[in-house]
C-alpha cells in the first residue's frame, strides 16, 4: 500500500515539474515596445496607445515604410487614439470616441486617417468604408535622426495643441482644436450661486476671454462682498477688479481699487502685487 502511495506521489511531483517547465517563459525586451499616454488639451482628454519601432540603421520612409501605401503608424496592433470630447483635426470635425490611426506617407504630403475599427493588427482588416475622417498634411524634414517612433502632443494651449508623429528625419504635425467656451460657460452658470472663489474664476474668465466686461465686474463685485463678509484679505481679487475697471475705461475707479489692492498686498507682505498696483496706477493716471 505504501509503495502504491509513494508511486502516485512521485508521479504527481513529476507532473507538476513538467507543468511548471512547460508554462515557464523567458521574458525578452519587445522590439517595438507599447506605449500609452494621456494629455489633457483644454477640458478634453486625449489618450494614445501605440507600439514604437526603432530606426535600427534602416531607411524608413520610402523603403521600410513605402510611400503611397497604407501604414499602421507604428508597429504590431494598429495605433489607437481616444478623444473624450468632439475635436477638430487640421480644421476637420471628429466626434468623441476611440479610433485606429492610419497614415499614407508621401514625400511631400501625408494622408492621415482615423478609422472606426480599433481592433486591427496591421492593415489587413482596414476598410476605407469605416473611416471617420481623412485629410492631408505636409511633412517636415529635421536634421537629427529620431531613433524611436514617437507620437506626442505638443504646443498645448487652453483650446488647442499639435498632435505630432515623428520618426527618423520626418515630423508630421496635425493641429488639434477643442471646445472649451461652451463647457466653461455652463459650469459658470452652475457655480454662480455658490462660493466667492467660483465668482472670481468666472469673472477672470469673462475678462481674459474678452466677454461681457460689465458682467465680469458684476461678478467680481459680488465675490469681493462675500470675501469681505468672511474677513479675508484677497488683494489678488482687487487686482483683477482694477484691471476689469481699467478695460472698461473707468480709470478713476480702477485707481481707487488698485490703491486698495496695494494696501492689502502690503498688509499681506506681497511686494509683487504692491508693484503691480503702483505701475498700473501710474499708467492709468496718464490716461485720465
Amino acid at each position: 500500500m505504501k509503495y502504491i502511495y509513494y508511486k502516485v506521489f512521485a508521479l504527481a511531483l513529476l507532473a507538476t515539474a513538467f507543468s511548471l517547465n512547460v508554462t515557464a517563459q523567458i521574458e525578452l525586451p519587445a522590439p517595438s515596445p507599447t506605449a500609452t499616454f494621456s494629455q489633457k488639451v483644454g477640458l478634453t482628454e486625449v489618450t494614445i496607445t501605440y507600439s514604437r519601432p526603432g530606426v535600427k540603421d534602416r531607411k524608413i520612409f520610402g523603403d521600410l515604410v513605402p510611400y503611397g501605401e497604407l501604414w499602421r503608424t507604428g508597429a504590431n496592433m494598429a495605433t489607437r487614439v481616444k478623444f473624450s470630447d468632439d475635436v477638430k483635426l487640421a480644421g476637420n470635425d471628429l466626434p468623441a470616441g476611440e479610433y485606429a490611426l492610419f497614415t499614407i506617407p508621401g514625400e511631400s504630403e501625408w494622408t492621415v486617417i482615423f478609422n472606426k475599427n480599433v481592433n486591427q493588427g496591421g492593415t489587413g482588416n482596414y476598410s476605407e468604408g469605416e473611416d471617420a475622417l481623412r485629410f492631408n498634411v505636409k511633412p517636415k524634414t529635421v536634421g537629427e535622426t529620431i531613433e524611436t517612433f514617437a507620437i506626442t502632443i505638443n504646443n498645448v494651449r487652453p483650446n488647442s495643441a499639435d498632435l505630432i508623429l515623428a520618426w527618423d528625419k520626418t515630423v508630421v504635425e496635425v493641429p488639434l482644436e477643442v471646445e472649451i467656451d461652451e463647457k466653461i460657460m455652463a459650469s459658470i452658470d452652475r457655480a454662480l450661486t455658490v462660493q466667492p472663489g467660483d465668482l472670481f474664476q468666472a469673472a477672470t474668465y469673462y475678462h481674459e476671454s474678452g466677454k461681457d466686461l460689465n458682467k465680469a465686474l458684476e461678478m467680481i463685485n459680488e465675490a469681493v462682498a462675500k470675501y469681505e463678509a468672511e474677513g479675508q484679505n484677497v488683494f489678488w481679487v482687487y487686482r483683477r477688479k482694477s484691471l476689469i475697471q481699467a478695460d472698461l475705461k473707468q480709470y478713476k475707479d480702477a485707481i481707487a481699487t488698485a490703491e486698495t489692492c496695494k494696501a492689502k498686498a502690503k498688509e499681506a507682505g506681497n511686494g509683487q502685487y504692491v508693484k503691480f498696483s503702483e505701475d498700473s496706477i501710474a499708467e492709468w493716471k496718464a490716461k485720465m
